[in-house]
Parts: C-alpha cells; sequence; structure tokens
C-alpha cells in the first residue's frame, strides 16, 4: 500500500485545495501502480508550523509563500 506525505506550511492552503493535492497525486500514484491499488493509496497533507520550515536558511511565513506564488 502506496503511501504519499505532502508537507506544506499551515495556513498556505484551504481545505478545497488540499483535497486537490490528494486528488491529483492519487491519480499520479494510480497511473504508475495500476487502478488495483486505487483504494490502497493514501496520500496525507500535513501541515507545519509557520517558523519551522526553512527554505535557503529563512523561515517564510504562510504570507510569505503566498506572496511568491502570487508572483
Amino acid at each position: 500500500m502506496p503511501l504519499v506525505d505532502i508537507e506544506v506550511i499551515e495556513g498556505v492552503f484551504d481545505d478545497a485545495q488540499k483535497a486537490k493535492m490528494i486528488e491529483k497525486v492519487t491519480n499520479a500514484m494510480v497511473e504508475v501502480e495500476g487502478e488495483n491499488m486505487r483504494p490502497v493509496t493514501w496520500v496525507r497533507v500535513k501541515e507545519v508550523r509557520s517558523g519551522h520550515w526553512g527554505i535557503g536558511g529563512n523561515t517564510p511565513s504562510a504570507d510569505d509563500i503566498k506572496a511568491m506564488a502570487a508572483g
């Protein structure tokens, strides 16, 4: 049974976006492993508290990530 963990900074993605991640990652895994594995393919979205995640030696906030995504 495959298990995929996605870790994101808390507060960046809403519930609908996290559900979409789960759906799309599940579909990608099933494309590789076969449709029979869909019922046992697990995808978890784990949120890490802002300030507990480092990128390039910095600890960006949820607002920093949202601004980055907006361009």
